[in-house]
Formats: structure tokens, sequence, C-alpha cells
């Protein structure tokens, strides 16, 4: 899970040693595309590019922790088939408000489905384009399940399954540039869900522009 801490600390992504055990069968790929190779058909070297038809254009959105800056597009952005055109573009992006500890998001499917791939998109020319979050997903069928767990609640407390924690910050280079991130398992599926909750942090804490610029998000089905 992701802990949040004081805006002047380091913002650390701790993974529970029990939840690492249990997914010793996600991969989380990732792939940066710069200067000519980030283009608005967002095509990338190993993670699929966005597709229109897929689980997630349906799901219903919500956020559950934190606020969206008032400068970017509201959640359903993440799921509309729609790209940036370019690189620095507010309105076509959801992130959370400037100087915030992120947040987190809910995706609601429907219907429990067998899901083979969640990818999450990205695209900005400085701190704002790497992505960190933690997926959390659930069938909401637990007694004890909490849909919308606040955030001091670990998710894995009340009903919802750690399915991978991902970090594409660059160790060396600049980390402006085009993400995409695509979670698998090498069983062909991530397990049968409804629900998918989104827990996102900034990508740094030096000053207040370090909230993701997330430009979509799909979520395929197992055929």
């Amino acid at each position: 899970m992701i802990h949040r801490m004081n805006s002047k600390k380091t913002i650390l992504i701790v993974l529970l040693s029990v939840a690492l055990t249990a997914q010793a069968q996600v991969k989380v790929t990732v792939d940066h595309n710069t200067g000519p190779n980030a283009t608005p058909d967002f095509k990338f070297k190993n993670v699929p590019s966005p597709v229109k038809d897929n689980a997630a254009t349906q799901a219903k959105l919500k956020l559950v922790v934190g606020a969206k800056d008032d400068n970017g597009a509201d959640l359903s952005v993440l799921t509309d088939g729609l790209l940036p055109a370019e690189q620095d573009q507010p309105a076509a992006n959801f992130f959370f408000n400037a100087g915030s500890d992120g947040g987190r998001f809910l995706m609601d499917l429907g219907t429990a489905i067998e899901i083979a791939q969640v990818n999450s998109y990205s695209w900005h020319p400085d701190t704002r384009g790497p992505q960190i979050y933690a997926l959390f997903a659930s069938d909401g069928t637990t007694a004890k399940f909490n849909l919308e767990p606040d955030a001091k609640t670990d998710p894995t407390s009340c009903g919802w399954k750690l399915i991978a924690s991902v970090d594409t910050r660059p160790k060396q280079g600049d980390s402006g540039g085009q993400y995409g991130v695509s979670i698998t398992d090498a069983s062909g599926s991530l397990g049968k869900f409804r629900y998918l909750l989104f827990d996102a942090v900034p990508t740094e804490s030096d000053d207040a522009w370090g909230n993701t610029f997330f430009s979509e998000i799909d979520v395929v089905a197992k055929k």
C-alpha cells in the first residue's frame, strides 16, 4: 500500500511482504517515450497502445480521496478513448490538485469480469510524466468490504486485494515524456473483479507540481 507522509518528507511506497508473495506472477511492464518517439498515437515498444473498445469504457469513476486540479479534466477523461494531442495538455488529463499528496479513485466495471490487463498512460514534459500508484481490486462480495476506504484505511484490511505497485520514475535522466504501463499475470488473468482502486502519490515533493498527468486507463477482459 502507499503511505502518505507529510509533504516535506519523502513519500514511500511499501509493499507488504505477504502481498509480494501472493503476487509473484504479476508483471508490471513499463515503457517510456521521449522526444520524437512521444506522439499522440501512444505507440510503445512493449506496452499495448490505448484502445477505445475495452472494459473500462462504460465503467463508473469516482474520486475517493483527494481533489482534482481545477486546471485538469474530470475522471471521465481516463476512459473516453481520447488521447492528448501534445505533451502539456491539462484539459486532456486527470491530475490531483497541485501541492497535494495525490489521492484515490475508484473504477466500477458494473459486474465482475476476468481481467487480463490493466494499462495506464501518462504524458508530460517534466515530473508529472511518471506514474506512481498502487492498484487494488475486489469483487465486492466479502462481508467486511469497504467500497471507499479513506486515506487512513489500508484497503487490504477491508476486502481489497493488492494487485501491483507501480513506479515508473527513471533511475537516471529526465523524467519527462510519455509513459505506458501494462499490468498482467503469467496465468493470463489478474483475477475476477468488479472494482479497481487506484492509489496515486506525487512523483516528487520538491515543489507543488508532482502529481501525474494521467491520460487514459484501459481494462482488458480475458477472452
